[in-house]
């Protein structure tokens, strides 16, 4: 794939139009038009704003083919399934305590570009179950395009500054909450991915 047809492709997995893009970016619909078909391309400030936007590397958008593995993993990274579940709005956490399967909504999820943390508080019922076993499987749904996300794999609490802070950044409202000594109930689960499928 051409890096216009990686644009195009992105653009449209968002559902962002042309004209959406060029105003996002400060440039004219043209350019993004012209960008797609591989008439014009971006300068290296529009590349990092681009990668950023549609959580890609800028390698990625600038390699011109990937073998299938690579692509998939460019497709599937900790980024793309952080912005897919924050566009569902909500995702589906499973775990097992004492062989008692528990199906649980969840809002919060964010990515560093390498993992994914889910976020939650240390006085709910899920956190005890979490350090009995951290073995879970995640899903959501995206009403607009009908796809599901299905991730399996293992949690590790990562109680360190780094992940809060991340946490924090993603979800604002969480610095109200979780402010002074409340900041201590504030759990952050790394998530070792073994399985990601969308379809």
């Amino acid at each position: 794939m051409t890096t216009g047809e990686k644009i195009a492709m992105l653009r449209k997995r968002r559902n962002i139009t042309q004209e959406q893009l060029a105003e996002i970016l400060g440039v004219s619909r043209q350019s993004v038009s012209r960008w797609e078909m591989d008439q014009a391309f971006p300068e290296t400030e529009k590349l990092i704003r681009l990668s950023g936007l549609f959580s890609c590397s800028i390698d990625f958008l600038l390699s011109e083919v990937l073998s299938g593995k690579n692509q998939i993993e460019a497709e599937i990274s900790p980024d793309n399934c952080a912005v897919f579940i924050r566009e569902c709005g909500y995702f589906f956490l499973a775990t097992s305590v004492e062989n008692r399967p528990r199906l649980r909504p969840f809002g919060m999820i964010c990515s560093d570009g390498e993992n994914l943390y889910i976020v939650t508080d240390r006085r709910k019922s899920v956190y005890s179950d979490l350090k009995q076993n951290g073995r879970v499987e995640l899903a959501s749904f995206n009403l607009a395009n009908g796809k599901w996300i299905r991730i399996t794999g293992d949690v590790i609490e990562d109680d360190t500054r780094v992940s809060h802070e991340l946490a924090l950044a993603a979800y604002p409202t969480l610095r109200q909450k979780y402010s002074g000594e409340q900041e201590a109930f504030l759990a952050i689960y790394q998530v070792h991915t073994e399985a990601v499928s969308i379809n």
